[in-house]
């Protein structure tokens, strides 16, 4: 075997462990949709693009909080718990939508599962709608565990959710990495002891530099075999 292979070294296959929205995929087309949805159903006016999309990797009730607050106007626990469900049933409903892999990603992936790396998502959406949309997309069969807030009885940020994905993947913690765009990612990441790269294009109300990640990447060409390599040789 080519002593460049990450398996030459141990027999354990490396895994990189992605976040899901705003990192693999572009969900905000289909999440402002939802919110939208909502806010009519509350006679409000769509919610300002550009103010909500710092909040988009919060979850959907602070999304629909946070319109509420934009719009003057209180929003009560009971009307809160309805319009969840609405959007999480218009959401469930039109995925895949308009949500896409970013650009570099399927070429990205194909790079570490061709130089014998595992790939598995770690998610705070709920697993059957990851499984849904990975699927719905094509892209399901690339991942050997996708993991969602309900998978465990733990979630980000409890580092179990991370090595728990590491291991239902086949995988061993002690050779893995993360890829998110949050400060939940960040933070899940370095309680379990893993490196962590933070895109800089995904849903955070700050830049991710400033969550001290262990690499900041632009675009997924900017992820390579190298960076990753280097990275697993870290200690921990």
């Amino acid at each position: 075997m080519d002593q460049s292979s990450p398996q030459s070294r141990n027999e354990t296959r490396p895994v990189i462990v992605f976040d899901l929205d705003g990192t693999l995929i572009d969900t905000a087309p289909d999440l402002l949709a939802a919110l939208d949805h909502c806010l009519a159903l509350a006679d409000l006016p769509p919610a300002d693009q550009r103010a909500i999309h710092r909040y988009l990797g919060l979850g959907a009730r602070v999304m629909i909080e946070k319109a509420f607050a934009a719009a003057n106007r209180r929003i009560g626990e009971q009307e809160s718990a309805a319009l969840l469900a609405a959007f999480l049933e218009h959401y469930t409903e039109n995925i895949p939508g308009r949500s896409r892999p970013y650009p570099g990603v399927l070429e990205a992936m194909d790079r570490f599962s061709g130089a014998g790396y595992t790939l598995a998502i770690c998610t705070n959406k709920h697993e059957a709608r990851a499984l849904r949309l990975m699927s719905a997309l094509g892209l399901a069969p690339r991942f050997a565990a996708i993991c969602g807030a309900d998978t465990f009885a733990w979630r980000k940020p409890d580092p179990r959710h991370l090595t728990a994905t590491i291991e239902r993947a086949g995988g061993d913690p002690a050779r893995a990495l993360m890829i998110g765009d949050s400060r939940t990612d960040i933070d899940t990441a370095r309680a379990a002891g893993l490196p962590v790269v933070a895109v800089d294009f995904g849903y955070t109300d700050e830049h991710v530099s400033a969550f001290n990640p262990t690499r900041v990447i632009s675009h997924f060409d900017e992820l390579t075999l190298d960076m990753a390599q280097d990275l697993l040789a870290m200690p921990a």
